[in-house]
Parts: structure tokens; sequence; C-alpha cells
């Protein structure tokens, strides 16, 4: 089937559903202005991702990968008053951008940027001893996904929500001949997920404006 019908389907459920505000809207602007790629999730995922936050009442949420503040912006408007969230981001130009866009959004009160390697950051928020995050978002470099999850395990309770973004690739994943850094990194993640027995985990394709890919959803269901 031709690409053209996802695209159709999912601008029709935002026509319907959807209603990206002047800040969202504005956001491939300004990292294109800044000379930046503009590659995060669809106005669909993000609407995703505002009702997981909003089905688990979530007050703390981690981000892994801020890009421009898109997927930011519509987790943190699922928060409560007193609710905070923490997204990591290794560059600090996008950083920058994020920052920005976050402040327009009126979210700086409720959304603190980090600025460094994520495997780095996540040791150092364990080390910290600090609450644990209700739902925590994949969306960084591939190659340590697996890595990323296992800490991210450590910094959840029962009940927390994890989810992932690019997990099926195009159908690459099911390549175990593939040798491609972010494929493969990828591959051990799915892998992982199956092996690790305190989640519940599934894994749904996602079509659309954006390339066929996969989402993956895992509630952890004890420590």
């Amino acid at each position: 089937m031709d690409n053209y019908i996802f695209k159709e389907v999912d601008n029709y459920i935002s026509s319907l559903l959807i209603h990206e505000d002047e800040v969202l809207l504005s956001i491939p602007q300004t990292l294109k202005d800044a000379n930046l790629p503009f590659s995060t999730i669809s106005p669909n995922q993000g609407k995703f991702l505002q009702i997981m936050a909003l089905a688990c009442n979530a007050k703390n949420i981690l981000e892994l990968g801020t890009l421009g503040g898109y997927s930011a912006i519509w987790l943190a408007r699922a928060l409560p008053e007193d609710g905070k969230m923490i997204t990591i981001e290794i560059d600090a130009a996008r950083a920058a951008v994020a920052k920005k866009n976050i402040e327009r959004a009126g979210l700086s009160d409720k959304v603190e940027i980090r600025i460094g390697k994520a495997m780095e950051i996540l040791q150092q928020l364990n080390q910290d001893n600090r609450e644990p995050f209700d739902l925590i978002f994949i969306d960084a470099d591939k190659e340590p996904y697996a890595e990323y999850f296992k800490l991210s395990l450590q910094l959840s309770r029962q009940g927390t929500f994890i989810i992932a973004d690019n997990v099926i690739r195009e159908g690459q994943v099911m390549n175990a001949n593939i040798k491609d850094d972010f494929i493969n990194g990828v591959q051990r993640f799915n892998n992982l997920l199956a092996m690790t027995t305190n989640v519940t985990s599934t894994i749904i394709q996602t079509v659309g404006i954006k390339p066929h890919d996969g989402i993956s959803l895992s509630i952890v269901s004890s420590k």
C-alpha cells in the first residue's frame, strides 16, 4: 500500500483530535533557524505521550533526547501544578533552542534541561537517590538503548511507564545479519524487553507522516 494513505489518515486524525498551538507549530522553524535538523515525533505521537502521562497520573517525568523541546512540551502539559520533568540533551545548541521553546510554552518552572551524555546523567540521577519517575520516554541515540533501559529501571517504581521510540526501523530490526549501529542497538533493546521479567511490554507499529517504525510500551510490574 502506498504510504500516501498513511499520511492522509495521520493528517485526518490530527485535524480532528490534535491541536498544536503556535509554540508547537513553530518548533521546526526554530530548529531550522539554528541550522539544526528537525527529527521528532509526529503530532499524533505527541498527543499519545500526553495521554500516557495522564493515564499514569505522572508527577515526575524523565525524557532522554530533547532536540527542540517538542515532545517535552507535550509531556509537560500533562503534569499537575506541582509536577516536574527532567529532559536530557547531549547537544548544547539543541538544548538552547529547546529552552527558548519551553519558555515560550510557559513551562520553565516544570521542565529542567540537563545537558550532557545521557548515560552519565542517568547514573548521577541514580546516585542522587531521588524519587522514582512515573514515566520515562527514551528517544535518544539508538546504540545504547538497552543500557538506557536498564538505568531507567533503576529510576522507576512499580507502575512506571517506560516508552521508547524508533524500535522497528521500517522492519530492519528483523534482519539478523544487518551491520548498522542504530539497528543493532535497537535489536539489543528489543531482545532485552523480551528477557526482562519485571516489566510487561509490547511494541506498537507506527505509520503516518513519519516512516514506518514502532514504539515500545513497558510498565514496571515489580521492583
